[in-house]
């Protein structure tokens, strides 16, 4: 059994299937093919901004291996996303609440892959899922980096891709290299792209254009450019302090780009039914009726 069939298949197994119909949740996982680019510090700020715009908002810090969304917040889990599949906590014993009033599901450093997951902690986690009463108008995924089984599992679960980049060139090839396999593996053909930490102006479009460039050549695949966030020395001032910087510095240059993008974000279209067999978010996170 091949690995694209492999991820489908667990996958499925955690769906939900009477509530396909009725959910209108909007996943989006944010990713990257390479570490270094600010992904995370992208999740925080787009979270908060999201809720700012009246969105409820929950973030699942997907990155099983360095985990360190709550460190970015301040914020202190007594307990993570590794103690519920050990059957010691349930779900809504480990959400935080973070700046905004968002919603944090907290991953723990070193957990075992959930591609990796025995049956019966899949079923664990679904049931788990289940039992989490939450009303989230947003859900975002903050994947691993690069193009692990893990981090293609949640890209592939989520209605939404967003690939951070940067304009460094390892960036851009590691970028590109993700949404091959995306699409080659899971036939995924849409993709947004936002670059973070540029310099000038014109950088975001350059990076946007040079991908584009060879998906356009090798690749049947479509890619929305929403926009870029400066390199803002706001930024780091704002990690130093375990803040978002939208939260620390309001009226910095990133903040205003962050504001900028979930304007536009809150204005994407929520499909009507999952993308796929792989979208238990949609179901399990929600609880409605």
């Amino acid at each position: 059994m091949d690995q694209a069939t492999k991820l489908r298949e667990l996958a499925g197994t955690l769906l939900c299937e009477e509530r396909r119909a009725r959910t209108s949740v909007q996943v989006i996982a944010v990713t990257s093919g390479k570490g270094g680019v600010g992904k995370t510090n992208v999740v925080a700020n787009l979270a908060l901004a999201l809720a700012h715009t009246g969105k409820r908002v929950m973030v699942l810090d997907a990155d099983l291996g360095l985990a360190n969304l709550d460190v970015l917040l301040g914020l202190v889990p007594g307990a993570t996303l590794e103690h519920v599949l050990a059957g010691e906590k349930h779900l809504d014993e480990i959400v935080l609440t973070g700046p905004g009033g968002v919603q944090i599901l907290p991953a723990s450093s070193g957990i075992q892959d959930l591609t990796a997951l025995t049956p019966d902690q899949q079923q664990l986690l679904r049931d788990e899922f289940d039992r989490l009463a939450q009303d989230v108008d947003v859900l975002l995924i903050d994947t691993g980096a690069g193009i692990s089984s893990n981090v293609l599992f949640f890209a592939v679960a989520a209605q939404e891709i967003m690939v951070v980049a940067s304009p460094e060139p390892t960036s851009i090839t590691d970028a590109y290299a993700l949404m091959k396999v995306l699409s080659n593996r899971f036939s995924e053909k849409r993709f947004r792209l936002l670059v973070n930490m540029v310099r000038r102006r014109d950088e975001g479009p350059e990076v946007y254009r040079k991908i584009g460039l060879v998906a356009d050549r090798f690749l049947n695949i479509s890619i929305d450019y929403v926009g870029a966030i400066p390199d803002d020395d706001y930024v780091p001032m704002a990690v130093r302090q375990q803040r978002a910087v939208l939260d620390a510095f309001p009226q910095a240059p990133a903040s205003r780009e962050f504001q900028r993008l979930a304007h536009q974000v809150a204005q994407w279209r929520v499909p009507e039914s999952p993308k796929g067999s792989v979208q238990f978010f949609l179901q399990s996170l929600i609880a409605q009726g």
